[in-house]
């Protein structure tokens, strides 16, 4: 598949997953070092959102957005927010942006030591090693429910699809 960046073509490597499909597990960085799986979070619906780089605009504005999404949405919904920047970029974004998860908002997690998340659903973009910007909705027995690879990468994702799609899973 290729998405675009400023009109752009840019390969994406991976496995693609499909609506429907089992999500595989992957092992990203927290923001602390560690490091954490989607089991980690079983029984909970998850909104996956990759983006390039908390540090664009277009990245900043997406994570603000879900995080205000978050705070209103059930505590069974998490939303996780995963890039290819370092876990210390996105702990100093996460301070800057007023993001605070213990109070229900956005978890940012890294895929920069093994871009498991990217090779995984697909959606690393083979010469820049970053991640596309892509929502994946999974359900609480782990399987994808909703899938978004946004074509180009500048643009935004449709959010109330997402939002939509991750409470239709309670």
């Amino acid at each position: 598949m290729k998405v675009t960046l400023k009109g752009m073509p840019l390969e994406l490597e991976g496995t693609q997953v499909e609506v429907g499909q089992r999500a595989p597990d992957v092992k990203l960085v927290k923001t602390d070092l560690s490091v954490v799986g989607l089991d980690d979070f079983k029984g909970n619906v998850l909104i996956l959102a990759s983006v390039p780089s908390l540090d664009t605009p277009v990245c900043d504005m997406e994570a603000r957005r879900f995080n205000e999404e978050a705070t209103k949405l059930s505590q069974d919904i998490k939303v996780l927010i995963i890039s290819m920047d370092l876990p210390f970029a996105q702990k100093r974004w996460c301070g800057a942006s007023g993001v605070d998860t213990e109070k229900g908002g956005v978890i940012t997690l890294s895929d920069h030591r093994l871009a498991s998340f990217g090779m995984n659903y697909g959606v690393l973009i083979k010469d820049l090693r970053l991640l596309a910007r892509a929502i994946f909705v999974v359900s609480k027995d782990g399987i994808i429910k909703h899938k978004e690879i946004v074509s180009e990468i500048t643009n935004e994702p449709n959010y109330e699809a997402a939002l939509e799609a991750a409470r239709a899973c309670l």
